[in-house]
């Protein structure tokens, strides 16, 4: 598994951070365990999880959370990522 993170990796980092403020942010590149599958554009940057934390998700239903996180991360998902889980939870959750 590659270290350091690719350019789709990064700009997910930086747009849930810009939109959420998240008290704690992962992003897993999971990309090397889906090679050759579909979805599997060769970058190493395919397939990702992220597990946020932030106030933002308060009082929000799960499925409102996923569309959250995909509205900030705009044209990413479905574009040049081909699959994201989302794991997006309030504070003390």
């Amino acid at each position: 598994m590659n270290s350091t993170p690719g350019p789709a990796e990064t700009e997910i980092r930086q747009r849930l951070e810009a939109a959420f403020r998240p008290s704690w942010l992962e992003v897993s590149n999971d990309s090397a365990s889906h090679r050759g599958h579909a979805g599997d554009d060769g970058t190493g940057e395919s397939h990702f999880t992220v597990t946020i934390v932030a106030d933002a998700f308060a009082g929000v239903s799960r499925l409102e959370r996923q569309r959250m996180v995909n509205r900030a991360l705009g044209d990413l998902p479905g574009q040049r990522v081909h699959a994201l889980a989302i794991r997006a939870r309030a504070p003390g959750e």
